[in-house]
Formats: C-alpha cells, structure tokens, sequence
C-alpha cells in the first residue's frame, strides 16, 4: 500500500529515478509506471493517502501519459492504465482540500464499491476456504477445514480490520491449530469494533 510508504519512497517506487537523485541512487532506476508494459495496469492502493506533491506528478501520467524519474531531465512515455483503491471517502477529501479535484476526476472513470466484510456475510465461508487452501500450502500444513463452532465465530465476527484482517486470522489459525481443523480456539479476534 501506498501509505505504508514516505513520500520519497513513494515517488522513486513510482516515476524510478535517475543516478545521483539522491544518497544511495547510485545507477538510474526504472519505476513501475515505467516499467508496465504496453497497455498495462497498475493498482494503486490506497491512493487517498497520497501526497499532495505526488498526486500532481500521478496527474500527469494520466493527462499526458509521460513520467519523469526523481532527479531526471528526460521525459518518458507510458501507456498505463491505472486501477486505485481507497478506504477513504475522497469526494469529502476532494471538498475539505485534501486530494486534488482534477486527479480524482480523471480516476473516477468507474467507480466499483466493495462493502466491509461485514456487510457481506455469505462471502466469509469462500474467503475462509481460500486463506485455509493458502496456507496450508505455504505451511505444508493439511487442515480440513473449519469445526462448525469455529465458522460460527467467523460469520459472527464484525472483522473490523476487513479482509486483510481475516487474512491475519487464518494465518495465525493455521499455524496453530492443533487437530485437523481449525476450531473456534484457534481463532484469535480483536476485541475491536
């Protein structure tokens, strides 16, 4: 996620940069934008934490379809298509000042709005099952599945951390677990709402 990055880190990851940008840019580096091929996607996730200084630069990509690398003079062309995800509510960004109006105009060609988790119930068995299947196969572990307790709890839980959080979850409860099932004391949930 975007977020998780500073700013600087970000707009290296990004646009790439040109040797001698900056301490330790001892070659030139190609970013993502850059490097997608021809007619290519690159998801952006959480893309309303953005810089003010990088969604400017993001701006360009998408109006001119050309990217600069930090430190660079040269101006590449790209041919991206980008895909972003947020949690926040950018319109009410948008009107307070913090995102730009023009950038997310020019995102906001269609707009697909997935609800929490916990509006959508009967999705959490098919998530269940597939973290079970992934890591077991990352662990080598063999679980069967869930004890019916244990996908009560599951369906009962608010997950309020989403589906990130349940990814967490079955994890923990997969290495834990210590019968052929994972049961509703392998699952340990936050207390928060």
């Amino acid at each position: 996620p975007l977020a998780a990055l500073p700013p600087t880190l970000i707009e290296s990851e990004l646009f790439g940069h040109a040797r001698g940008a900056f301490t330790g840019a001892v070659a030139d580096r190609v970013g993502y934008l850059e490097a997608c091929p021809p007619h290519g996607t690159v998801f952006l996730d959480e893309i309303g934490d953005l810089d003010p200084l990088i969604q400017v630069k993001l701006l360009r990509v998408l109006q001119e379809q050309e990217v600069e690398r930090v430190g660079g003079t040269q101006t590449i062309k790209v041919d991206v298509r980008v895909i972003a995800a947020t949690n926040r509510d950018l319109e009410k960004d948008v009107a307070e000042g913090k995102f730009r109006r023009d950038l997310y105009f020019r995102l906001h060609v269609l707009e697909i709005v997935v609800p929490g988790l916990r509006k959508r119930p009967e999705d959490i068995p098919q998530l269940a099952a597939h973290f079970l299947r992934k890591f077991n196969e990352e662990t080598g572990r063999k679980l069967k599945g869930y004890t019916p307790r244990a996908m009560e709890e599951l369906l009962r839980y608010r997950w309020p951390g989403n589906v990130r959080e349940m990814k967490n979850v079955i994890e923990r409860a997969v290495v834990l677990a210590r019968g052929e099932y994972v049961d509703h004391d392998d699952l340990v949930l936050s207390r928060l709402t």
